[in-house]
């Protein structure tokens, strides 16, 4: 019995630290993509067309998806809102939270969320197949960096273009609001908006922006390191591009806890 417990116990810590093992060089490997990523930054010659290729395939083309979420989820807040908001007479504050919630949290979590399901996944997807047939390989005996050439595009594309598109989504999800607010509600469509400008400051919009951009290196970085150590053909291509979906929605989530607790809990 005493034997049994202790080969569980021993089976249990083997698991623990080997799980810890993997847990701290996967942080250590995300970080040295970073810096290495960063530093490719400053070198030239920069490749402009790539950019621009990144960022239509990051922006433009999550446009429209980004919009009919964004819109949808201010006509619930307003909704939710309003189903608490009636018992207190108070249907007025209904702009101001729908703002603050969007602006704040919303906004930029569900368009980062949407990004790393499109766009994440597809990054994993294209260097877990660059991968697998070799292609990378062939990069380095070339003597071109696959990271300044694969990852520095993305990773420009991905801190523009996520802040443009939470900016959208911000003005869509209010919007949508407005149109539950002032149709269903009877709201005067002035007073709305008085009420939806009156408690947003700048902190609440940096906020937002400063999670979209942090976000956008969350989704660059897992994706092209999932990418890069993907192995065992085409199931290693399905498999690299579900852990890296999978870790962006987790370290997003906890990205956007942290950089809350900061801002209005820690710097005041």
């Amino acid at each position: 019995m005493i034997g049994r417990l202790n080969s569980s116990f021993f089976q249990t810590a083997s698991a623990a630290g080997t799980w810890a093992v993997e847990l701290f060089w996967r942080a250590g490997s995300l970080s040295l993509l970073l810096v290495q990523t960063v530093g490719g930054l400053f070198l030239r010659p920069w490749r402009v067309q790539a950019v621009f290729y990144e960022l239509w395939k990051v922006g433009v083309q999550s446009w429209f998806i980004v919009s009919v979420c964004s819109l949808f989820i201010g006509m619930v807040l307003a909704f939710q809102s309003a189903y608490q908001m009636q018992k207190l007479s108070a249907e007025i504050y209904i702009a101001g939270l729908v703002a603050l919630s969007v602006v704040r949290e919303i906004g930029p979590v569900i368009t980062a969320l949407i990004v790393a399901g499109r766009v994440g996944s597809a990054i994993a997807a294209e260097l877990g197949t660059m991968k697998v047939t070799e292609q990378i390989d062939a990069l380095i005996t070339l003597a071109a960096d696959p990271v300044r050439y694969l990852v520095v595009p993305r990773f420009i594309a991905l801190i523009i273009a996520l802040p443009l598109l939470t900016l959208w989504a911000d003005a869509i999800g209010i919007f949508g609001g407005f149109l539950i607010g002032t149709l269903k509600l009877g709201i005067l469509p002035s007073l709305y908006w008085k009420m939806t400008t009156l408690p947003l400051v700048f902190k609440d919009l940096f906020s937002g922006l400063l999670k979209a951009f942090m976000f956008g290196i969350i989704i660059c970085i897992v994706s092209c390191f999932e990418g890069f150590r993907t192995q065992g053909g085409a199931e290693g291509v399905g498999r690299a591009t579900t852990v890296a979906v999978v870790s962006s929605f987790l370290l997003i989530i906890a990205a956007d806890c942290l950089i809350t607790a900061l801002l209005y809990f820690v710097w005041r």
